[in-house]
């Protein structure tokens, strides 16, 4: 708890309880490093947030000890990642070849899945986790970062750390308040989500469907469809000027078997926007401060791997600092070397995004001509080995990082 002073000091103090920061804080705890983790909110309980925990991940939770903890919580498994261009089926990614532990995608909500990281983080006394606890500023001191002021329901309140890390996600306050340079990629589309019910009639298969104009994404969860409806970049306003009676008409084109409940849509308060953005810090880091995930590089939502890329960080960002911290010698060629660790899937995976994006998604969108399965789609129906390309891209990744820190408190 703070002290009479609102002031705590810690070894390491993490702003935001996203994928990266409670992976993260999970990981230095379990070294033994002291570490607080502030979240803004008072819980995990956010909808449209990305839930595809990839076999990279599921691999992390396994060299964790957790994965039968993590398994015997309510998910769905997801072996094949299947598409439908202009109305072809068209198989994506087949994951069952992967060298991984867990051959398939798992889909959890995001809240449970940082409930599950929370519950094993709590375990450690070296971990504490600051609910409705929102940043609102560093504090520098000689040129360095040496903490966070913010804001708490009892009033103000400052962490003094060895390091800070923003982890506060693609809209970070850390990463505006350190005036970190970026680099803006760019994006053509926006998305709407929203949820549908399903029904026992449906598949259980989550999917993509790409028509003329129209790109809807669909994610099984259970007892409803958790759904996205992909739109031009700043076409929101157009979209609901149409009325949402049209919007409606649009989703039923594009998917015919719901068509008989986008009557559930009764308002655009039905729908999230989510401001698609692709862009990565120049510079991930300042005497006494990093930044990971999205706070360091925005992902587009192709591919999903966002969450997963955020938790690879959390790895290299732990293997490369916990002894550092322990000892109180974390420096900035240390900072240097967690970028220059994760700089190439970065890069690279943001590089396919923006193809994919280009070559597919902007024509989809565009409307102009019918959509048909370009080539390299048409080549995955008849070669199915191709399918293990996307799936070790999408599942595994490029350089896929390994939990190296040790359990501290392990006999």
């Amino acid at each position: 708890m703070p002290s009479s002073s609102g002031i705590i000091q810690t070894r390491c103090c993490i702003s935001g309880g996203g994928p990266a920061g409670m992976m993260l804080g999970l990981l230095l705890a379990r070294a033994g490093v002291d570490v607080i983790v502030l979240e803004k909110h008072g819980d995990f309980l956010r909808d449209f947030r990305g839930d595809t925990i990839h076999p990279s991940t599921l691999e992390v939770v396994y060299e964790l000890g957790l994965l039968g903890d993590f398994l015997s919580r309510p998910h769905q498994e997801v072996r094949q990642l299947v598409g439908n261009v202009g109305g072809f089926e068209i198989p994506l990614a087949d994951f069952t070849h992967l060298p991984t532990h867990c051959k398939f995608l798992a889909f959890m909500p995001q809240w449970d899945f940082l409930d599950f990281v929370a519950d094993h983080a709590k375990q450690y006394p070296t971990f504490r986790l600051l609910m409705d606890t929102e940043v609102t500023g560093l504090i520098e001191a000689d040129e360095r970062v040496i903490g966070v002021k913010a804001t708490t329901p009892t009033g103000s309140l400052e962490v003094r750390a060895d390091l800070t890390v923003g982890a506060d996600g693609r809209h970070s306050t850390v990463r505006e308040q350190a005036g970190l340079p970026i680099r803006d990629l760019g994006a053509p589309m926006d998305v709407l989500w929203m949820r549908l019910s399903r029904k026992p009639t449906d598949t259980d298969r989550s999917t993509g469907r790409f028509d003329r104009g129209r790109i809807f994404i669909m994610i099984y969860r259970g007892d409803y469809w958790q759904c996205g409806f992909v739109i031009p970049k700043g076409d929101h306003a157009a979209v609901k000027a149409r009325g949402i009676e049209a919007f409606r008409a649009d989703i039923a084109a594009v998917a015919p078997f719901v068509a008989d409940r986008v009557d559930e849509l009764q308002s655009w308060d039905d729908m999230k926007l989510l401001t698609v953005t692709v862009d990565r810090l120049r510079k991930w880091y300042k005497p006494g401060l990093l930044c990971i995930g999205d706070a360091a590089h925005a992902m587009s939502p192709v591919g999903g791997v966002g969450i997963n890329l955020a938790i690879q960080d959390a790895v290299a960002t732990a293997n490369i600092l916990a002894e550092k911290l322990l000892a109180g010698s974390v420096k900035p060629a240390d900072l240097a070397a967690v970028q220059r660790r994760r700089t190439l899937p970065t890069q690279l995976t943001q590089w396919l995004q923006v193809q994919v994006q280009k070559r597919v998604i902007t024509r989809a969108l565009s409307g102009r001509v019918p959509l048909t399965p370009p080539l390299a789609l048409r080549l995955f129906r008849r070669f199915p080995i191709l399918r293990r390309i996307p799936a070790r891209l999408i599942g595994v990744g490029i350089r896929p990082e390994h939990v190296r820190t040790k359990d501290a408190f392990k006999n």
